[in-house]
């Protein structure tokens, strides 16, 4: 099983800037639930930390797209230089001015220039995977490679965050995101030679590759939904962890999760599909939805643990497949860009998610908070219909599969 994975890591530079990737992205499995602690410590208000929250990843997926044609025109290394500082100073800005209880709207610019600057990891790592492998079925094992490395992050960076702010100080969480995500950029960038080549923009119109919008919108919805998913569910679990009098629990509820992702994704990247990848993102969509329903009526942490780790299992196939998606369908000299539109729709999703539980959860607790995430959970698989759609329409014949027996 683990023959595919020693092919593609054994490629000249690999196993370097996957592993500098790992650490680079930190933050994002950090950053949400360190404001979210952070907030609710100094403040007391859960709609307040569901507000900078929302501005961090409201911001970030804005900037996604630019971001990504500045990757695919200028190369990587330039643009992640430039991001990790900025990065540093809009979160620092951002700890300072909630622990020193500044008035709006300064915490929520902060968090604007924070999220609008944090680096896009996963999509210039998931660019030079596919700038390094001309064949699919390999591109489908780093592709799978990438997304156990975000189970782990999210397995570990939870639980580092709530360890941090609630047994030590509560911005300590903030700042090891913004210390491990800086020094792992940097690291990213400095790795010039697996980096794509840039592309410079054309004068000539004729020379631009089209971006197939009609294809992808339905994938950059399918991609909101499943964001307002996790948005939700770590604000819900924050709340759960809490009323069942251990908040720092809910650190090690989320990486609960994130295991049985890791564990789905490394099996994914093992097996040879023969369904397609649209496909296979709505049945993975549908499969975490089921596995979430139960969520709002769960009694006690242990359950809750139990029933996290199943529907974990779920997620990474899911993003797997979106992935793959992506990248079958959109142009190599714009492949960044698409790949920034499926962070905006993550981003974009987690925002209201986030925002919506929040304030569910400052009336009504944490149950309803659940439920949002379970609603998610149903348009994600409902757009990944709409997906198959748009490919046959676009197309005029049901999608091929990119891999074969």
């Amino acid at each position: 099983m683990l023959a595919p994975y020693r092919r593609v890591l054994s490629r000249p530079g690999a196993a370097l800037f996957s592993a500098t990737g790992l650490v680079a992205r930190m933050p994002i499995s950090m950053m949400t639930l360190a404001v979210v602690l952070l907030v609710t410590a100094e403040t007391r208000s859960y709609t307040l930390a569901g507000q900078v929250s929302a501005a961090f990843v409201i911001a970030n997926a804005l900037a996604a797209i630019p971001q990504g044609r500045l990757l695919d025109r200028l190369g990587q290394s330039r643009v992640l230089f430039v991001d990790s500082l900025v990065f540093a100073l809009g979160s620092g800005m951002l700890g300072y001015a909630i622990v020193h209880d500044w008035s709006e709207p300064w915490p929520l610019l902060a968090a604007v220039v924070a999220g609008s600057a944090m680096p896009p990891i996963g999509s210039s790592v998931r660019a030079r995977w596919t700038h390094l492998l001309p064949d699919p079925r390999e591109k489908q094992t780093a592709f799978a490679v990438e997304s156990v490395a975000d189970e782990a992050v999210f397995m570990s960076g939870p639980t580092l965050v709530a360890l941090l702010s609630t047994l030590w100080v509560p911005v300590a969480g903030l700042a090891a995101a913004v210390v491990l995500g800086t020094l792992g950029t940097l690291g990213l960038a400095a790795q010039r030679g697996t980096e794509p080549p840039a592309h410079p923009r054309s004068h000539d119109p004729a020379l631009r590759a089209p971006m197939p919008w009609l294809q992808l919108s339905p994938l950059a919805l399918a991609a909101a939904a499943l964001g307002s998913l996790f948005g939700a569910t770590e604000v819900a679990t924050v709340a759960f962890a809490e009323e069942n009098g251990h908040t720092a629990v809910s650190g090690v509820l989320l990486a609960v999760w994130a295991l049985g992702s890791l564990l789905s994704g490394v099996l994914t990247g093992a097996i040879a599909w023969k369904v397609t990848t649209i496909r296979r993102f709505c049945l993975g969509a549908l499969a975490l939805t089921v596995a979430m329903t139960p969520t709002p009526f769960v009694p006690n942490l242990w359950t809750m643990g139990v029933l996290l780790f199943v529907a974990g299992f779920a997620i990474s196939p899911t993003i797997i497949a979106l992935f793959s998606a992506i990248e079958e369908i959109a142009p190599r000299s714009r492949l960044s860009e698409a790949l920034g539109l499926l962070q905006t729709g993550l981003a974009a999703g987690i925002a209201p998610g986030a925002a919506l539980a929040g304030f569910l959860i400052d009336d009504h607790g944490s149950a309803p908070a659940y439920g949002v995430a379970v609603l998610s959970g149903a348009v994600a698989a409902l757009s990944g219909l709409l997906a198959v759609a748009s490919r046959r329409a676009s197309t005029g014949e049901p999608e091929a599969p990119i891999l074969r027996p």
